[in-house]
C-alpha cells in the first residue's frame, strides 16, 4: 500500500475480461465455499480429528507460502487479478520467476491445500484437492494471453521451463 499503491491498485481489480477465466473464478468461488462450509461443520460435530502434529505442520506451510507469495509481489510490479499485459510491461525473469514461471501460483497452491488441515478437517481437504485443476487451467490460458500479447514471453518459456514444480511441471 505504502510502497507500490498501483501494484495494489491492479491486485484489487477483480473485472476479469478473459471468458475463461470467468469460469475459473467461480469454479474457485464455489470451491472455497463448499470447502470452508465443510470445515466449519467438520468442526462443529467432529466428522474427523487432525493430528496436531499435523495441524503445526500445515500452519508451518501456510506461513512459508504466504511468506513466497509476499516474496512473488514484491518482484513482479506487474502483477494483477485478472489476465492482461500491461503498458509498457516486461517479463520478469529474476528470482522466483527464473525457476518457475508461475511462482504466485505456486505457493497459493500450497497455501490453499494447508487450510483444510489447519482447520482439521480431511474432508475439506478433498475439496480443495480441485484447486491445482482449476489452478492448471487459468495457467493454460494465461501463457495463452501472454505468448500473443507479451513480447519475450516464448523466450522466457525457453528459458524457464517449469510452469510451478521445479524439474516436474
Amino acid at each position: 500500500m505504502i510502497k507500490n499503491p498501483t501494484l495494489l491498485k491492479k491486485r484489487l481489480n477483480a473485472k476479469e475480461t478473459e471468458k475463461e477465466q470467468k469460469v475459473v473464478i467461480l469454479l474457485s468461488a464455489i470451491m472455497f465455499i463448499v470447502g470452508f462450509i465443510v470445515a466449519g461443520f467438520n468442526y462443529r460435530y467432529q466428522w474427523t480429528s487432525m493430528p496436531t502434529i499435523v495441524i503445526i505442520i500445515a500452519s508451518v506451510l501456510f506461513v512459508l507460502s504466504y511468506l513466497m507469495y509476499i516474496e512473488v509481489i514484491r518482484e513482479n510490479q506487474f502483477l494483477s487479478r485478472t489476465i492482461e499485459v500491461q503498458e509498457n510491461q516486461t517479463v520478469i525473469d529474476t528470482g522466483l520467476y527464473g525457476v518457475i514461471r508461475h511462482p504466485m501460483y505456486a505457493a497459493t497452491v500450497v497455501l490453499f491445500l494447508s487450510m483444510p488441515f489447519i482447520l482439521g478437517s480431511w474432508l475439506a481437504f478433498f475439496i480443495f484437492l480441485v484447486y491445482p485443476l482449476i489452478i492448471a487451467k487459468r495457467i493454460k490460458n494465461e501463457e495463452e494471453v501472454l505468448e500473443k500479447n507479451l513480447e519475450g514471453y516464448k523466450e522466457y518459456q525457453q528459458k524457464v521451463k517449469y510452469k510451478m514444480i521445479p524439474h516436474v511441471w
